[in-house]
């Protein structure tokens, strides 16, 4: 009994190691060995559907021209001088007479395609929701059974929606009518504008005067399709635009609420902004290298540190500019703006001996990494809404300050009447220089802001300058709602108009509007109450 029993397990152990080598059918490696294109592809796809290492094993090589075929049809995967028949497991020398397997661009578009979508099977989650995402770019019908195959494996609520809809674009080319009306409608949900030019081609005429899609129910189904996808994607369009826009305008607003303060309560017309923009990028850039030095485990919590950090700095530098050089020059606004470009080109070249001249890399923190996608394809990344609301928070602080602090008290008064100011007994000199430092202070914290959204450089500031004047002048000298509102509907009107003109002409139009604006309204968007009026 004994006995029997461990020829039994021998037996089954042999069975298992025989079927575990011979995982590939040789009828389907047999088309890679023919000269048929569509064969080869067709076989690609059956053999990708088959999901194992072997599988990998035969498309790698195929991919890496290390696939050949004997002269009776039989399919090698060749290493050095051995050979690997896939269709058994066994290596051997490699027999003499075999030909290497020539693989054009059509067949191996597909092959790495079908390797990635092997990733459909990865045990990460976040591996097979990539692939899923990336096969909504295009799938073709050599790699429908493996779609079919992974959609019946996967459980993932958020993964099976999108191997839904890759099934359905794999099965547009589907030699079946009914299969391919089936998946036209299928993706009457989809968000995909790859797939706009595809079902145009199946509804619209040939030069010829006949239909590529020769089914009736199918075009018709395709032009429902059509016309719903294409009213998605004019909505996910509107929605993006909107974003963008508030996103560009919470950028300019950082920009120039700074601005706002010094040019729009102060009257100097700071041509240095842009640099105290910089400092506050440089200042952020510090405390990322500190942090990876010094506390690595600790990196996320970096731009916590360089808020304040950056305030500081870009507060120190104006604080510096206002009782070296601009004290001198108020009520003398040309030689404020020669002097304070003067003070931009040595703020810069400082820069440039410190760090170099080249960009440097500010990286998000992994809590500002990634984004939400909504209407199925529009990602809105956390980066942009983080900084949205900090915009909105810093004007809330600078509204308080002005408001309701001491120091916002005489900041309006100086600004109303000097004089009179002076005569009560305001030291309006130390409120300048403290006004001074708070808005070069605010000019560091918008960039903080800039350097979460691209690299750092020394030139960063000078991209924003001109932006922030035009800000400041369109919603009114010292109105700080009126910086809100301008800040935002520029942001607005560049994006909606950047799709129609280029982002050249965009800004030139907006250039355009201000300036016809200004003269029929030189007060801005809101005029400036008291007696410096007059």
């Amino acid at each position: 009994m004994n006995k029997f029993i461990k020829l039994t397990a021998t037996a089954l152990l042999c069975l298992h190691a025989a079927l575990a080598h011979a995982a590939i059918d040789p009828a389907l490696l047999a088309p890679l060995a023919g000269d048929d294109p569509d064969a080869r592809i067709e076989a690609v796809g059956k053999i990708a559907a088959l999901a194992n290492d072997d599988a990998y094993k035969v498309l790698s090589a195929l991919k890496n021209d290390t696939l050949y075929a004997t002269p009776d049809g039989k399919v090698l995967i060749v290493d050095g001088a051995n050979a690997l028949d896939p269709a058994t497991g066994a290596t051997a020398p490699a027999p003499e007479g075999i030909d290497n397997i020539t693989v054009n661009n059509r067949l191996r578009g597909v092959v790495e395609a079908s390797m990635a979508g092997l990733k459909l099977f990865s045990q990460d989650r976040d591996e097979r929701l990539g692939a899923a995402r990336e096969l909504q770019k295009g799938a073709d019908a050599a790699q429908a059974p493996l779609i079919v195959k992974a959609l019946a494996a996967e459980q993932d609520p958020e993964i099976r929606p999108l191997l839904e809809k890759a099934a359905a674009t794999a099965n547009l080319q589907s030699p079946d009518p009914a299969i391919r009306r089936g998946a036209v409608q299928a993706l009457a949900s989809s968000s995909n504008a790859s797939l706009v030019p595809v079902l145009r081609g199946m509804v619209d005429k040939g030069v010829d005067g006949s239909y590529s899609e020769p089914d009736e129910t199918v075009r018709a189904a395709a032009t429902a399709t059509l016309q719903k996808l294409e009213r998605r994607l004019a909505l996910t369009e509107i929605v993006g635009n909107l974003f963008y826009g508030v996103s560009l305008g919470s950028v300019l607003l950082l920009a120039a609420l700074g601005l706002a303060i010094t040019f729009g309560l102060m009257g100097i017309i700071n041509m240095a902004h842009g640099e105290l923009l910089m400092i506050g990028a440089y200042a952020t850039y510090v405390c990322q290298l500190m942090f990876r030095k010094y506390f690595p485990e600790a990196l996320d919590a970096y731009l916590l540190v360089a808020l304040p950090a950056a305030f500081l700095a870009s507060a120190l530098v104006g604080i510096v500019l206002e009782r070296t050089v601009i004290r001198w020059l108020y009520g003398r606004p040309l030689e404020t703006l020669l002097a304070t470009w003067g003070i931009s080109l040595i703020l810069m070249q400082a820069v440039r001996s410190i760090f170099g001249a080249q960009n440097v890399e500010v990286a998000n923190p992994s809590w500002m990494s990634g984004g939400i996608t909504v209407l199925g394809s529009l990602v809105l990344s956390w980066n942009r809404i983080v900084i949205i609301f900090f915009s909105l928070v810093v004007v809330a602080a600078v509204w308080l300050i002005l408001n309701k602090t001491r120091l916002g008290l005489f900041v309006r008064a100086v600004t109303q009447n000097r004089r009179m100011a002076d005569c009560a007994g305001v030291s309006t000199g130390r409120v300048d220089m403290m006004t001074f430092g708070l808005g070069s202070g605010i000019a560091g914290l918008g960039g903080v802001a800039l350097s979460q959204l691209g690299n750092v450089g020394p030139d960063l500031g000078q991209n924003y300058i001109v932006d922030s004047f035009m800000v400041v002048v369109l919603g009114g000298v010292g109105q700080l709602a009126g910086t809100v509102i301008a800040a935002f509907g520029l942001g607005e009107i560049n994006k909606f108009l950047e799709p129609f003109s280029g982002a050249v002409l965009a800004k030139i139009a907006i250039l355009v509007f201000i300036i016809i604006f200004i003269q029929k309204r030189p007060q801005g968007l809101f005029a400036l109450k008291g007696r410096s009026v007059e």
